[in-house]
């Protein structure tokens, strides 16, 4: 059983929650994400409790990374009363702009215990490489 709480500080943490600390409007992000470099690849984690890997769409057109991910509600019976809502249900979006050093065509994704993982490689042309030093003869002058 869960208890109700005060409603009145149910209305702050929903103010606080979109209109962030220093007053100025925000939303909740329902897709948080994390982003680092591993290597010769970008590893990019997006949190999706509850989220069913069959509702999630992942798209690149150009360089823009598209993530697409539904919550839907659970089927409930009809004795069932629900006392408290905050997890957010729908489609949800998240949009990554991915650079030209990255190679888009090698993205893998992963989903495990609603994390979405993508594993986005680093471009050949993008990779460090070594360039030889060779020797030169004896210059030839050009006579005009």
């Amino acid at each position: 059983m869960l208890l109700r709480t005060d409603p009145f500080r149910e209305l702050d943490r929903l103010t606080q929650q979109f209109t962030g600390a220093n007053g100025t409007w925000s939303r909740p992000a329902p897709m948080p994400l994390d982003a680092y470099r591993a290597g010769d690849e970008y590893v990019i984690h997006f949190d999706l409790p509850g989220v069913d890997p069959d509702a999630i769409d992942v798209d690149v057109e150009r360089n823009m990374l598209t993530v697409k991910a539904e919550r839907r509600p659970h089927p409930q019976a009809e004795d069932v009363k629900w006392e408290l809502v905050e997890r957010p249900l729908g489609v949800f979006s998240r949009q990554v702009m991915l650079s030209d050093t990255l190679d888009p065509e090698g993205i893998t994704a992963d989903y495990d215990q609603g994390v979405l993982t993508l594993r986005i490689p680093v471009a050949e042309k993008a990779k460090p490489r070594k360039v030889a030093v060779g020797r030169s003869g004896a210059r030839k002058q050009i006579r005009a």
